[in-house]
């Protein structure tokens, strides 16, 4: 069993071409879900802006022109490098700046996850949680959790990707594919 943390980014309708970026820079394979594959762009809630779909029908992004901007997102390379992105809805207050990152916190096993879960909701100091440990379209369980210094923490048990791309070296590797610039 391995707990791996990761950095994850927070965009406004830039999240697929930050994606992009990285992957050309240190190679990989993307991994993207939008809003559009899970249905999360029919309703939103105002009291909960991290519901999904599945949540008795509230969604993340109410406006349809959102719905193929990236719900989650990952450039994962052989080389350990990984980060992950998400495009935070209109109707969710964000500033490029402020809350543009996450810390998400991954592991293979249910029985660890809901542990380490467990420990982040049970600060008697004042955590607060955004999103409950569950089913989410991207992983077998998905959590959020703002902790008592600030900090969102994402926690998931992990799921193998489903992926159309091959994967790609980084820029400089002896086997490296030239490609355009854009």
């Amino acid at each position: 069993m391995s707990l791996t943390t990761t950095t994850h980014l927070n965009f406004r309708g830039e999240a697929r071409a930050a994606l992009d970026f990285y992957r050309s820079v240190f190679g990989g394979r993307a991994t993207v879900v939008t809003y559009a594959d899970t249905d999360a762009t029919e309703t939103a809630d105002a009291t909960n802006p991290t519901a999904t779909a599945a949540d008795d029908g509230a969604a993340n992004a109410a406006d349809p022109a959102e719905a193929r901007w990236v719900m989650w997102g990952e450039v994962v390379a052989e080389d350990g490098f990984r980060v992950m992105a998400y495009d935070v809805p209109s109707g969710t207050p964000w500033e490029q700046g402020r809350d543009s990152f996450f810390v998400s916190v991954r592991v293979d096993d249910t029985e660890e996850i809901s542990a380490r879960w467990d420990g982040l909701v049970a600060d008697a100091a004042g955590s607060t949680v955004l999103h409950p440990l569950a089913p989410a379209p991207w992983a077998a369980l998905y959590g959020m959790v703002r902790d008592r210094f600030g900090v969102v923490c994402v926690a998931g048990r992990c799921q193998p990707p489903v992926t159309d791309e091959r994967p790609r070296r980084a820029r400089g590797s002896a086997s490296s594919p030239r490609r355009a610039v854009r």
